[in-house]
């Protein structure tokens, strides 16, 4: 019988990271090094979407994923009207107009399922909740294996009973946006090891372990504290195929930037980045309303990053982004796997890797944080 692709040969899987760091090329990579790449189907179009997955299979024969962004409805707009004038002087400074309306976005959900279903890849992953019934069984019937993104053990709960294949257990330390279910539930800090005792006590589903994992030893952890495979996404942000910007990759590794933080400033959902200025003038001022956020913010970034600015940017990143790598995404990967055989054992580590419960704690010195949202 074939191995799953949830469980692949090299258990690392490329987290998938909307906005332009995930593209066909780093997919077909970490594939080649016998892991699991993602696509990230957020904020795209399903135009889009269906060209990337084509380009995808064109690189790699090997099973890949796409990743969609569960709708919410924009929040509360008289929050968000109060935001834009916040964020009137930021808009002067870059001389870009804010738009005077948000849309209501689906993020084109109902059809990049329809072409998902037209057009089945192997793995599909959601972040922010859960299809309908519906959605999943027919792509179940499709013969796609679905993956739920959970920050808790009720989120686990509800994504075994909606037929989840596996569950993608994300923790306090990952970069990018949370995935919690309600857009405004505070982010748990939970350890990840912890989290993933949680989550395996309400589920038998195959766990993938995320947030803060940077090197082989934290990969290590996480594999030995119950998990299956593991997510890295900052791990990949600096590799040669990566889309990140320049700007991005340079500031994962600017001693400016020592510290990361949890913010709803730049999208009106949770999400950890570098801290910077604009985090630091607005995040306090910043409604829980995604994705209008998302919108009335999406010309500043864009500015900001065509001026190359860092301190304007959303600056993605996990709390082990002094860890990331340059070079070749297939390398990377390798690198990590050999990293992680001293504590698994060797080669016959990979077998027992999901079956023990080992007191480590993935992630390094961030993940275990119970304290203040700031981290290192």
């Amino acid at each position: 019988m074939p191995a799953r692709p949830d469980r692949p040969a090299v258990p690392v899987v490329a987290a998938p990271m909307a906005g332009g760091a995930s593209t066909p090329a780093l997919v077909a990579a970490v594939n080649a090094a016998g892991g699991l790449g993602f696509l990230a189907a957020g904020y795209l179009g399903v135009a889009a979407v269906t060209e990337q997955v084509a380009r995808t299979r064109e690189l790699t024969d090997r099973p890949f994923g796409v990743n969609l962004f569960v709708p919410a409805g924009p929040g509360d707009l008289a929050a968000v009207d109060a935001y834009r004038e916040r964020l009137r002087p930021e808009a002067e400074r870059y001389d870009v107009r804010l738009p005077a309306t948000v849309p209501d976005d689906r993020d084109d959900w109902d059809a990049k399922i329809e072409a998902l279903l037209a057009d089945p890849v192997p793995v599909v992953s959601y972040t922010f909740g859960l299809p309908s019934p519906e959605e999943a069984r027919a792509l179940r019937a499709a013969g796609t294996l679905q993956i739920g993104t959970v920050t808790t053990a009720a989120e686990a709960g509800r994504a075994a009973a909606a037929g989840m294949d596996a569950l993608c257990v994300q923790g306090p330390s990952a970069g990018g946006h949370r995935g919690t279910f309600a857009v405004a539930d505070e982010p748990g800090r939970v350890p990840l090891a912890q989290l993933l005792r949680q989550v395996g006590a309400v589920t038998g589903l195959p766990l993938i372990a995320a947030g803060g994992l940077g090197d082989g030893p934290a990969v290590a952890a996480a594999l030995r504290a119950g998990a299956v495979a593991v997510q890295l996404g900052t791990a990949y942000l600096r590799a040669d195929e990566s889309g990140a910007s320049a700007a991005h990759r340079a500031a994962l590794v600017d001693g400016r930037f020592a510290g990361t933080v949890v913010t709803r400033a730049f999208t009106g959902r949770p999400a950890r980045g570098l801290r910077n200025a604009f985090i630091d003038r607005y995040e306090r001022h910043a409604p829980a309303a995604y994705p209008a956020v998302h919108h009335l913010t999406r010309p500043l970034r864009a500015a900001a990053a065509a001026r190359g600015d860092a301190e304007g940017m959303h600056l993605w990143a996990g709390t082990a982004h002094r860890l990331a790598r340059t070079g070749p995404a297939a390398e990377i990967t390798r690198q990590l796997w050999r990293e992680a055989q001293p504590a698994l054992g060797g080669p016959a580590g990979e077998a027992a890797a999901g079956a023990g419960s080992g007191p480590e704690e993935p992630g390094g010195a961030g993940s275990a944080s119970e304290g203040p949202v700031t981290e290192r």
